[in-house]
This record gives C-alpha cells, structure tokens and sequence, in this order.
C-alpha cells in the first residue's frame, strides 16, 4: 500500500515555480508517509503535480511511482494505492496490443489498461484501489477509488483547483487548504459519528471520491460519476447452488489476495470469519513450502474482568487455541494494557483525522503496530457480517425495523453530555433523520418488493455503504498509520454482489447467523469453531480502564481553553460520569457503551484542538 497526493489546476504554470510546488508536494507525502516510506516521488508539469509515498509490496525493486509513460507527444502518469488481484487476465491483452511491460507489478498494468481503454478500464479490475492518472493527451485528471471504498481519497476543490490526497492530513499541506468546520461538521460527528455520509470528509469543503465511483477534471470542470453500483435481481440458484457457488467466491478472494513479492500474514480472532481466511491461507502457504504468521488480539486482565453480554457472549482466547492445534500457523498473542489504550486516543484521531471509534480505534492501532515488526501485509475478516448478515440488526426484528440506522438508531446517549443549545441549534435527531431517509432512497429493489424481503434490503444495503465503510474507513488507517497493508477478502465485489441477492432464508438458517457461510466453508474448520455464536472484535472490559477515562474528562471538564467545553454541558457531564455504565448497550455499533462514550467525546477534544476548530 501507499499514500498518494497532488493538486491540479487549469489556470496555472506549476513549473513556472518549481522549487515552490515541488517543495508543497514533497510536504504533502512527509504527511502521509507512514502509509509506506520505502520510496518517494514527484511529477510536476504545467498543469499537474502528483506525488507517491510507497510500502513496496510488489515487484519491489521496480514499480516506482509516479510512474509515467509516453505515448506520442503526451505523458499519462499514475499515482496508486492499492493492490491489483486479476494482473494476469488482464496484462495479457495489453501485450498483445504491443504494450511492452518494464516491471512485474500491478501500477503499470493499470496505467496501460487506461491508456488502452481510457476510464472504461476501471471495469476490469479486481482489487482494491485508489488512484489518479493524469492524461496527457486529453489534458485531465482522473480519480478512481474501489467498488467498495477499501482504499480512501479525499479532494478539495478551492479556486478551480482541485486537491487530493489519500487522508485529509495530505490536502492540509496545500497553501489553500486549511482545516475548518461549520455546523454540518459537528452533525457528522455528533448526529452519525464514528460513521460519516458517504463522500462526506467532515471537515467544511473536504469531499472523499465515493465507493465505486471516478472522477474527471477537466477544462470543463469536476465530474464525479459511478462506475458500479449495488442491482437488485430475483435469486435462482437452489441452495445447493449457493453453498458451492459461495465457496468459491470465498475461497477465489482469499487466495488472488495471497499475490504478494513479501510475506503475508492473517488476524486470528477465532471467530468465523478470521478463522476462515486463516484456514484457506494457510493451506495455501503450506502448499507454497512457507508457514503462515498468524496474530491474535486481546486486552490486559480480560481473563478477571470479562462480562458476557449478548453481543459479545465469548472470549476469544479459547477458541484460538483450539484452532493452533488444527492448523499449520505460526501464532503470536498480542495484548494491550489499559494505560496504552488510553495513551493512543489523541494518537488514533491524529491517524484518521477525525474521531473515530475511539479504543477500539487505538487498540487496532496498537496491535498494528506490533504486527508490522513481523509482517507488511495481512488478511483480515473485515465485512463478512456486512455481506452475510451477522449482525444482531439483521434477525432482532427490535433493531431490523428500527426507525434508523440500526447500529445507532437511539441518539439520546450521543446527546446526554450536549449542552442544551447545542441541541437545539445543531438539530441532531433531523440531520440523522434526513440522512436516513436519503439513504433508503437509493436502496436498490426489486419491482414490487414489500414488507420483510423489502427492509431486509434496506438494511443489508444499509450496511454496505454506511456500517461497512467505517470499519474499512478504521482499518485503513489503524494499519496504514503503521505502514501495514491489511487486505478484506471478504470485500470482493464479485462476494457483495451475489450476496446482495440471495434471501435471507438462505443466510439465517435453523436460527443461526451467516449459516450460509458456515455451510460453505464447512470442512475448513473445528466444528466448535464453525458453528461458534458471533462475537465481535474484542474490548476491554477492565474498571480501571473506565476509571482512567473518567478522570481524564474530568481533567478536561475543568480545563477552561478544552475546545470541547463549548459543546458539552458540564452538570450532565458529572451525573453521567457518577452513574455506572451498561457496557452491553451500545450507542453505537456492538462495542462502544458508556465507556466509549467519554473516549468519544475525550477524541473530539483532541480533534478540535488539533485542527484548531472554532
């Protein structure tokens, strides 16, 4: 993976001062070179300045960017972050077309797919993906970003020029971007924070290139248009059908994902989905001669402090151990101590330029950081409830006909700590009404479909494109703030697309979750894994730890220059601090309680006073 960055401007000569918008590029990629540091570039021509901070994980002694080709009198240069999974279905037709290939990695392959078949090409690739090409010859710049937003890129548009870069940080190094927000800023984070509307960058005029979607600048202005979408069509298969097909797709995704010229490594939580990314990969390692590192997560004491509650009813720690002694892994237990995971708040919001959500958020951060030493690229099981309907919102009819986004459908805890004009002058219950309602108008249905089958596509579409792209949006950053590339097999277009489709009667079967996984991936796994009740990414359920937030707010709470005292009235404040948490009802999502709510509010602190928000 990598960070890329430039600007784009019809009415200027970047060339004319060189040594300046040189010297604004090189600073907008020191911004974002944690994202990988192995190699750097700049390109700089009248119109265009692009530039590449580079994790080298393929083709490692070549593939430097910006990458640029000749054809006639007109340079096209590509700056990329991403991995290609299909480069041998398609550098075969681009040879054929006389396309000579001067390196072995999937940066050239996509620059001469667009030379060959301009904006079209993004319909052929396999992977995940951001990037920009500028075309010499047509005189534009175009921005591509994956069919399901693995891979960031945020854009400001100030003056007719354009701005981009892969995290907000980058645009912030452009002399005419600066950090601002309006009232709309503060609705994100307050009304639908940690997630964020799709194309929405938080801050005021930051704009992200949505999933599936690419972009043209031009003498005639930015275009943003869809290249893919979700499509609603009837399911015929039976379900015999389903379970081989579905096997496929799982097993295709994890093994094109194992493409890599450095070792490749997976997260083990021992749940199911992990379990079987796990299983698939290291059975292709195994076949390769190699052995899989494998990593597993947990907090400081969480073997005394645990509570079993109904969205997180285990532990993960035994069921890994049950699986080391079925699979051929190299293992590592990572832990994480209470006073780290605190330390790491500020840390985690300078990482994904936002609040996020919050410890977990910097525990993910911490143990990236660990696995990085050991490793440059892993496999996670990220998205798999999404695509198969995990999530208690999908089959709790409470929360699947929830008047709302379903993981945050009550906003009375995000508002128990605002003050009361805040309240009122941010309207937070109609700006997460709104956003809803025009959510659900894009959901893409069947003709005449009503009642469940209807709003089980409301909510699995839902979730695809606003609880989906938080989690990528948190994993992106956690790992790449670590120069760590974390692959999604699971976030296949080909998985998405398929799964969208099939009917819940085949997902939920017998009264258990994602058994249409389970049946498909049956013989990989430990019946006891296999079959295991969901339990999410792991949390610590430590007193000391919320003991410690606590006194840091209240730290805040005393501090007269906190930014965040002009949001937060300070007599609810106090009472909600004083009455003890439920940690098994969240106000967001599964994980974040009582506790995640102070963290909550301790990140917007630290945003605020970062960016210097008014």
């Amino acid at each position: 993976m990598c960070g890329i960055s430039g600007f784009c401007s019809f009415s200027e000569n970047y060339t004319a001062e060189r040594e300046r918008w040189t010297d604004v590029l090189a600073g907008m990629r020191e911004a974002i070179a944690h994202r990988g540091s192995d190699q750097t570039g700049e390109y700089l021509a009248e119109y265009v300045g692009l530039s590449h901070t580079r994790l080298s994980i393929r083709d490692v002694a070549g593939g430097v960017q910006p990458m640029c080709r000749r054809a006639g009198a007109a340079d096209y240069v590509i700056v990329y972050n991403g991995e290609l999974y299909n480069t041998e279905k398609i550098a075969p037709a681009l040879r054929e077309q006389g396309y000579r290939f001067e390196t072995t990695g999937d940066t050239e392959v996509i620059l001469y797919a667009y030379m060959e078949y301009g904006p079209a090409c993004v319909s052929l690739l396999n992977g995940i993906f951001a990037f920009a090409i500028w075309d010499g010859r047509e005189r534009r710049l175009v921005l591509c970003r994956d069919r399901l937003g693995v891979k960031p890129l945020f854009y400001a548009l100030r003056d007719g020029q354009l701005v981009f870069g892969s995290e907000i940080k980058a645009l912030f190094q452009h002399p005419d971007v600066s950090p601002r927000a309006d009232a709309d800023s503060f609705r994100e984070i307050l009304a639908v924070g940690p997630a964020r509307t799709p194309g929405n960058g938080v801050f005021q005029g930051i704009r992200e290139v949505r999933p599936g979607c690419l972009a043209v600048f031009s003498q005639d202005g930015f275009h943003e248009q869809s290249y893919w979408t979700l499509e609603a069509s009837p399911h015929t298969d039976s379900y015999e059908e389903t379970v081989e097909r579905v096997s496929f797709l799982v097993r295709d995704a994890i093994r094109r994902q194992m493409v890599s010229d450095v070792p490749v490594c997976s997260f083990l939580s021992g749940g199911l989905d992990s379990s079987i990314v796990t299983a698939e990969a290291a059975a292709w390692m195994k076949a390769s001669g190699g052995v899989l590192n494998t990593f597993s997560f947990d907090f400081a004491e969480n073997d005394r402090f645990f509570q079993s509650n109904r969205f997180q009813p285990t532990r993960d720690r035994p069921y890994v151990d049950l699986l080391l002694e079925e699979l051929p892994v190299r293992h590592t237990y990572l832990e994480c101590a209470n006073e780290t995971l605190a330390d790491l708040l500020p840390t985690a919001v300078r990482a994904k330029d936002l609040p996020g959500m919050t410890d977990v958020d910097a525990s993910l951060l911490y143990f990236c950081s660990l696995v990085r030493r050991h490793n440059k690229v892993a496999l996670t099981g990220e998205c798999a409830d999404e695509i198969f309907g995990g999530y208690p919102w999908f089959y709790r009819e409470d929360l699947l006909y929830a008047d709302g986004f379903p993981w945050s459908c009550d906003l009375s805890a995000r508002a128990c700590l605002l003050r009361d004009s805040v309240i009122q002058a941010l309207d937070l219950e109609g700006y997460a009404r709104q956003r809803y309602e025009d959510a659900l108008q894009s959901v893409p249905h069947l003709p005449g479909e009503t009642g469940e089958a209807r709003r089980r596509r409301e909510v699995s579409c839902l979730n695809l494109r606003w609880f989906m792209q938080t989690l990528l949006d948190r994993m992106d950053r956690a790992s790449m703030a670590c120069g760590l590339e974390a692959r999604v097999p699971f976030a296949d277009h080909r998985i998405v697309e398929y799964l969208y489709n099939v009917p819940w009667e085949m997902k939920y079967r017998d009264g258990a979750e994602k058994a249409l996984l389970r049946d498909a991936c049956a013989g990989l796994l430990p019946p006891e894994v296999l079959y295991r009740k969901k339990s999410p990414y792991p949390k610590t359920y430590n007193p000391a730890y919320e003991a410690m937030l606590a006194q840091r707010f209240r730290a805040v709470l005393a501090d007269p220059s906190a930014p965040v005292n002009r949001l937060v009235d300070p007599e609810k404040a106090q009472r909600f601090l004083a009455s003890p948490k439920d940690y098994g009802r969240p106000w967001f999502g599964q994980l974040m309680a009582g506790p995640q709510l102070i963290a909550y509010f301790l990140q917007i602190n630290d945003w605020m006073r970062l960016y210097q928000i008014e």
